[in-house]
């Protein structure tokens, strides 16, 4: 998830009680809340470097703990090395600390590992994803929520009040203008409508003092609220998967294919359209659905086999970020452009989130490669 929704979290769940198990709980619940993406440190190395570590270590169990343990050390250490110069008692309850750390820092793999671009908990011993599939990698109704709560129990000031107002007017363009200027974000109308809605139930709630009479309950309700969310999700997901197996076999069957794996994968905003995935022996598809509807986009990549196959195996070995790119890939595909009389050219893409075209622009989830052509075979001395 992206780190306003992991802040969000780690001061709600501050808001909701644990701010009162030390001193400084909230600021250490936002800190932990985010800490895990300490691995942005390797973008220095390039974006493989980033591709390969991202949702690395920092996010496993080992490293999430290392962490949540870290975190409250330092804030305790400098808090009684303070205390010591201004010669008063400290302030700080570690222990205290500690478990709203050890709180907030979960929230973030959990979370994480709700969307398709996975997280690998079982670091450093194994490397393999997991992957929850139930939320889109931005999703505005946890901000709605998380953000709701927060924002009616620490908009006490005038400051705190505005800051909030410009944070929610960015947010709002972004839902209202974004999906105009590029074409591959969908967002649907009535959720623009109830995003408005709800903003303006905020804005009263607000008015009406509702965080005076009920307190830390808000922050609690909304993260009931988001496990609700959550579970209806995972419902729908459920569905949804069922759909795109079924999608799959009737695609599979056209071509004489047999389906190894599926998968289904949320889209923005849009509980009810999700991204069907299908790989078959032959080729990798991808197709949207909604539900009790015909699958529609469908994109079919076949695979390479053969010299191809050995050609990308080949420039794979000799290229770091091929491999990167290969390990973390769900469902890679493979086009290739150019020729022997020229230059031939393989272009890779994680079809989750693009499809193989000229690697500028398009991220660390493709690249395109050269690849030496196959020597011709020597014919048979007679």
């Amino acid at each position: 998830m992206d780190n306003l929704t992991h802040s969000l979290m780690g001061l709600a769940a501050a808001k909701a009680g644990l701010e009162r198990l030390s001193p400084a709980a909230t600021a250490v619940c936002i800190i932990a809340a985010n800490a895990p993406d300490a691995d942005i440190v390797a973008v220095i190395g390039g974006r493989w470097s980033y591709l390969h570590h991202h949702r690395g270590i920092t996010h496993s169990i080992v490293g999430t703990l290392t962490l949540a343990f870290l975190i409250p050390s330092l804030f305790y250490l400098v808090d009684r090395i303070i205390a010591r110069l201004r010669h008063k008692t400290p302030g700080i309850k570690f222990r205290g600390l500690l478990l709203a750390s050890m709180i907030a820092s979960a929230t973030h793999p959990l979370m994480d590992w709700t969307n398709n671009y996975g997280v690998r908990p079982l670091l450093p011993w194994s490397g393999q994803w997991f992957y929850g599939d139930l939320v889109f990698i931005l999703d505005p109704w946890l901000w709605l929520l998380l953000g709701g709560a927060a924002f009616l129990l620490t908009a006490r000031t005038r400051w705190r009040t505005a800051a909030w107002a410009l944070l929610a007017l960015i947010l709002t363009a972004a839902i209202l203008f974004l999906p105009q200027s590029r074409g591959d974000v969908s967002y649907p109308l009535i959720s623009r409508v109830l995003w408005i809605t709800l903003l303006l139930g905020l804005a009263l709630a607000h008015r009406a003092h509702v965080a005076r009479r009920f307190g830390p309950a808000v922050a609690l309700v909304a993260i009931i609220l988001v496990v609700v969310y959550w579970s209806g999700l995972s419902l729908l997901h459920r569905r949804a998967l069922s759909q795109t197996e079924a999608a799959a076999a009737s695609l599979a069957a056209g071509k004489n294919e047999t389906v190894v794996r599926t998968a289904a994968m949320p889209t923005l905003a849009n509980p009810f359209r999700w991204q069907g995935m299908a790989e078959t022996d032959r080729a990798t598809y991808r197709f949207f659905l909604t539900l009790e509807e015909s699958p529609t986009g469908v994109v079919r990549y076949e695979k390479p086999g053969g010299s191809q196959l050995q050609a990308i195996e080949r420039a794979s070995q000799d290229d770091v970020g091929a491999r990167v790119f290969l390990e973390f890939a769900r469902f890679p595909v493979f086009n290739f452009e150019g020729d022997c009389a020229s230059q031939l050219l393989v272009q890779l893409a994680d079809l989750r989130y693009t499809e193989p075209g000229p690697a500028r622009g398009r991220g660390s989830f493709s690249l395109e490669l050269p690849v030496a052509c196959p020597e011709p075979e020597k014919k048979a001395s007679e």
